[in-house]
Parts: structure tokens; C-alpha cells; sequence
């Protein structure tokens, strides 16, 4: 193996297959200091788009300052036209209008600025939990529902964008809040104080509306997302759903995962019932005082009739913030939720990752080495218990065993989805924990008992690891892996779309797409775990005839249960309670491994299919001449 290091003249990210982006990255990420508040987190990626955000604030500005001058110029018109000024009148008819239309054009401005904000921020946002998904290791995925994940990816970031498009505007209201006071204040700072005195009983029924909304906020979002992985479990795996005729006990789960969310939104809304109003209502008791003091005053003479429907306009504005104060209560404090439980993933640290230093791996020969390894998945019985096996260049290894003694594991380890507890996993002497991710899968070809076809065509599916790759290539692939002839069959051939999980296909057609998209990657190190499990004797004769050709210059690993798969394999590996008890060639285990014939016969119901005993006690591939 050449081993080229990123930070010594290499490529500083190993990309096998060159795709242009067609996208922009995010501009910035998530402050890491977990100690830091949710917003304070999410500000660098708001910042990122300052200018944006500077022109959204600065028009909202000017037109909130417009619109906190028209009372004013109303004031100054009403006491003109007790006047008979007819001239003064004029002008304040003309600044009237000019606002109007200033009002118009910077309202509109800084409204599409700061939704454009809001979105902007959640695509950013969804990237980054995109990205990060991608780089978690499989150990996250073992003990994290689907659902959930799913559910935090969109709703939550969702209750963050509302918050971001609607808080901006609402948080207007607050400065125009300020413009109203100070022109009340200046005019007569008694009225001003009459205007203000139900504000503090709002602040009080605000914060108990707060601390009842934050922790049902939470449950609702939690609770949606059991809810996102009922319907997921369902839709995928609707067909054992069916075949058990358990749709309607699948429906009572439902409803009962949906009641639980009533009742949290319930909730909710009760408390919304109950503060909502008495924050709505009280600045009203301002404007009725208004009124009376207002009328009093002017009675007798110390304010004027403009000035007193001036207070009167400028009250209703000092009630606009706390109109809209439920809503921005219990936004809040679902983005607050929300935010936290998207900081959850990702503040979740991959337990995989490449090491500082990392090489990547350039011209691989595909030697294999296991020193020693031990590892077990977060339980205190290990699968692999001191597993030491050794694979030169080139060579075709299968690995038997009993159900439940590691031999998927081993593949795992190999393509480091899982780092080993001890010892090592070695490729061409170099440990697999100091070389690239992106590399050593791209060395290290892996084609799955259960393989999985994204909703796609057939073509797409197959140059999934090479997108470049041409319909001839993709073609010879397919006919390698004895697939061309049924892709001839479909509707629109190799443009025709598979369905969810590709289950429009048959299980060996499944088995047989995976071969072939892993073989038009041309990974030096082939490993097929139990690939061929579900396609017919017939076809798997005409799939190892090809692959024996294709593994000339490969070293391959076979995770085998069928004797016709073993066949393809030079040496057998066989393993016993996470060790490897037994290695040679099949008809050396064959006479001599009583444990080997006996998996076999298990595997075959008694006598292993293809063998015979040929009248001398011993079993032996029938044709081989013994």
C-alpha cells in the first residue's frame, strides 16, 4: 500500500469519485460550548448572514419610526384643523403621505430580509445536521430510533426557522414600544405613567405562562417523534405488517402514540387559555385610564383634543408587543426545546473518525491482518475474543461458523464501522485506525446479506459508488453479477425506478444489484457477507463463474453458509466462540474437523447439499474425484 499523509503533500480530503457540489456549504456552525445558552449557540450561523440581517434591522427601523411618527403628525393635524390652518393642514397631509409610502417600501424590505434570514439560517441548519448525521458512527444509529432522528431534522429545526422569521418582526414591536413611550413621556410624563401601570402585572403572568409552556414544549416534541418512528416502522415494514394482518393493531399503536401528543398539546393550549387573555387584557386597562385621565386633562385644558387621540394611538401601539407576547412565549419556548434537542446530536462526539494524522490509502495490494482482537457490542460478552487471522494479497478466504460467533463482525471491523476494543485491524501492515475513512471504504468493498436500493433507477443504483461511471461499464457490472438479463426485463430497463428499499425487486435481483454496484467501485479487498443467501443455485453458478475471474487481482472474503459459496475460497476459516479454531483448505477440514462437518450438516439439515461420503465414512464435494 502507498500511503499518501493530507498534511504532507496529499490530498487533504480522499474523495475515490469526484462529484461536483451543487450546493454552498454552510457559512459557519454551531458554537461548541455546550455552557453557552441555545441562541448564543446558534448566533454564529446568524452572523454568517450579517449583511442580510443588517438590512432587515436597519429598514425595520426606519419604518417603525415612521410609523411611530404618524400619531404625532395626527396630533399636529387635528389641533391645525381646530385652528383653521389650512396651511399647516396641507403639510401634515403631504409628510402623511410621504410616510405612507415610506412605510410601504421599507415595511416590505425589511420583512422579505429577515424571512430571508429565518430560511437561509434553516438550510444552513439542516446541512449541518445532515453532515453530521453522516458522520456518526454506527454505534449512534444502534441505539437511536430512526423516527427520532428524522423527526429532530425537521420539525425542530422548523420551530427554530418560525422563530427566527416571526421574532425579528415581533422584536420590532418592542423598539416601536420605546419610540411610543418616549414621545408620551415627552409630552406629559403623568399621562405616560398611567399608560404604563398594568405593564408589570403582564411581566409577572408572562413568566408563569413561560414556565408552564417550556417543559410541555419539550414533551410535544419528544413525543412527535415517537409518533415519526411508529409511522416510519410502519411504512417500511409494511409488508410484515400485512403478512401478520396486524393493520389494526398497528393503528391502535398510533392512536395511542397520538393521544399522548393531544394531551401535551392540550396542555398547552390550556395554558394558553389561561395567561393569553390577562396578558392581552391588561394593557386595555391603560387605555381605558388613558381615556379618563386623558378626558380630564383635557377638560380642563392642559392637554390638547390631538394630543389626547395622539396618547390614544400611541397606547394601542404600547399594546401591540404584549398582544403578540403569548405567541412569542410559546414559540420560544419551543425553539428553546426544539434547539436543545437538535444540540443533542450534534453534540454527539463519532466514536469512529479519522485520527490526526491520518494517511490515505493510494495504491492498496489488499493484504488483511487481525492481531488480536477482542470486541463486543456495549455488552460485557465479547463477540470476538482474541481473533487473530491473517490474509495475503490476492487470496480468497471464507469464514464459517455457527449463528452468533462473529463472522459479520469481522467484515464490520474490517471497514471500521466499529473500532475494535483490542488489538488491531490491519491493511497492508498499516492499522485501520491510522489511515482516511473515505479510503479504506473505498479499499475495502462490502456487499451485504441484506442489501439496500434507494428509491432510484436501477442504473443510478448501480453507479451509486462511481456516479460517473458510463451505461457500458454500469452494463458489464451488471452482467458480472448476473443481473443484466433481468434489468432487460423491466419496463423501462435500466431506467426504471425501484421501488422504497428496491422491494419492486425480488430478494436475489436485490442481492444481485448490490454485487454489481460493489464491483463497478473495483475495491482491492472484495468481502461478501452471505451475498448470495437469496438467489437460486442456477444463477449463483453463473455469478461465481464471473466473480472468479473478477477476484484474480482482489483478495476477497467470504462470510459463507452455503457449501457452493465456500467453493469459491482457497482457504477456510472456521470460527468458534469469537476465535479462530480451525484453518485450511475445505477437503483438509472436511477429513479432519469434525466441528466443520457439523456446521455444514447443521447449515444442510444432515448432509451438507454437494456433498457425498463416496462409500469411505468421509464427506466430500460431489465431482471432486474422491
Amino acid at each position: 500500500m502507498t500511503a499518501v499523509d493530507a498534511e504532507s503533500g496529499g490530498a487533504p480530503d480522499f474523495e475515490p469519485v469526484a462529484v461536483a457540489a451543487h450546493y454552498d456549504p454552510p457559512p459557519a456552525g454551531i458554537d461548541p460550548d455546550r455552557a453557552k445558552g441555545w441562541m448564543k449557540r446558534l448566533w454564529p450561523l446568524v452572523r454568517a448572514h450579517h449583511r442580510t440581517l443588517v438590512i432587515g434591522v436597519a429598514t425595520g427601523v426606519v419604518a417603525l419610526a415612521i410609523q411611530a411618527a404618524v400619531p404625532a403628525l395626527g396630533r399636529s393635524a387635528v389641533d391645525a384643523a381646530l385652528e383653521g390652518n389650512r396651511q399647516a393642514l396641507w403639510i401634515v397631509f403631504g409628510l402623511t403621505a410621504a410616510f405612507g409610502v415610506g412605510r410601504l417600501v421599507f415595511g416590505g424590505v425589511y420583512r422579505y430580509q429577515l424571512f430571508k434570514l429565518g430560511w437561509s439560517v434553516e438550510t444552513d441548519l439542516r446541512a449541518i445536521m445532515y453532515d453530521h448525521l453522516t458522520r456518526l458512527s454506527f454505534s449512534y444509529y444502534d441505539r437511536t430510533q430512526s423516527g427520532e432522528v428524522i423527526s429532530r431534522a425537521n420539525s425542530d429545526i422548523r420551530s427554530l426557522q418560525l422563530l427566527l422569521a416571526f421574532g425579528p418582526l415581533i422584536s420590532m414591536n418592542v423598539l416601536m414600544f420605546v419610540m411610543a413611550l418616549g414621545f408620551m413621556v415627552y409630552v406629559h410624563p403623568w399621562l405616560a405613567l398611567v399608560a404604563l401601570a398594568p405593564l408589570p402585572g403582564v411581566y409577572w403572568f408572562g413568566l408563569k405562562f413561560r414556565n408552564q409552556v417550556f417543559p410541555l414544549s419539550w414533551v410535544t416534541q419528544a413525543r412527535m417523534a415517537d409518533l415519526a418512528t411508529i409511522v416510519d416502522e410502519n411504512v417500511n415494514g409494511t409488508r410484515v405488517v400485512k403478512s401478520f394482518a396486524a393493520e389494526e393493531r398497528q393503528i391502535a399503536l398510533l392512536g395511542r402514540s397520538a393521544q399522548r401528543i393531544q394531551w401535551a398539546n392540550v396542555e398547552i393550549t390550556n395554558s394558553r387559555a389561561r395567561w393569553n387573555p390577562l396578558i392581552e387584557s391588561l394593557p386595555r386597562l391603560g387605555t381605558a385610564m388613558v381615556v379618563l385621565y386623558g378626558g380630564w386633562l383635557a377638560i380642563e385644558g392642559q392637554v390638547s383634543i390631538g394630543t389626547l387621540l395622539a396618547f390614544s394611538a400611541y397606547v394601542i401601539m404600547l399594546q401591540v408587543p404584549f398582544r403578540m407576547a403569548g405567541f412569542v412565549l410559546m414559540q420560544g419556548q419551543r425553539a428553546s426545546a426544539a434547539a436543545q434537542r437538535i444540540y443533542e446530536i450534534l453534540d454527539e462526539a463519532p466514536e469512529v473518525a479519522d485520527s490526526p494524522g491520518a494517511v490515505d490509502i493510494v495504491d492498496p495490494q489488499g493484504r488483511v491482518g487481525f492481531e488480536g482482537v477482542c470486541f463486543g457490542y456495549h455488552t460485557e460478552t465479547p463477540v470476538l475474543r482474541d481473533f487473530t487471522l491473517h490474509i495475503e494479497p490476492g487470496e480468497r478466504v471464507a469464514i464459517v461458523g455457527s449463528t452468533g460467533c462473529g463472522k459479520s463482525t469481522v467484515a464490520r471491523l474490517l471497514d471500521r464501522f466499529y473500532d475494535v476494543d483490542r488489538g488491531s485491524v490491519r491493511i497492508d501492515g498499516v492499522d485501520v485506525r491510522d489511515v482516511t475513512l473515505r479510503s479504506l471504504r473505498h479499499t475495502v468493498g462490502l456487499v451485504l446479506d441484506e442489501p439496500f436500493l434507494f428509491s432510484a433507477s436501477v442504473h443510478d443504483n448501480i453507479a451509486y459508488g462511481r456516479p460517473s461511471a458510463s451505461r457500458a461499464e454500469v452494463a458489464a457490472a451488471a452482467e458480472a453479477a448476473q443481473a443484466h438479463g433481468f434489468i432487460g426485463e423491466l419496463t423501462h430497463g435500466y431506467d426504471s425506478v425501484v421501488g422504497e428499499r428496491g422491494y419492486t425487486l425480488s430478494g436475489g435481483q436485490r442481492q444481485r444489484i448490490a454485487i454489481a454496484r460493489t464491483l463497478l467501485a473495483n475495491p482491492k479487498v472484495l468481502v461478501l457477507d452471505d451475498a448470495t443467501s437469496a438467489i437460486d443455485v442456477t444463477v449463483e453458478e453463473a455469478i461465481h463463474r464471473a466473480l472468479y475471474a473478477l477476484m484474480a487481482d482482489r483478495t476477497t472474503i467470504i462470510i459463507a453458509h452455503r457449501l457452493s459459496t465456500i467453493s469459491l475460497a482457497e482457504r477456510v476459516v472456521v470460527l468458534d466462540q469469537g476465535r479462530v479454531a480451525n484453518t485450511g483448505t475445505h477437503a483438509d477440514l472436511l477429513a479432519t474437523d469434525p466441528h466443520y462437518v457439523e456446521i455444514l450438516a447443521r447449515r444442510s439439515h444432515g448432509r451438507p447439499r454437494g456433498l457425498s461420503d463416496n462409500g469411505d465414512g468421509k464427506l466430500w464435494p460431489v465431482g471432486s474425484g474422491h
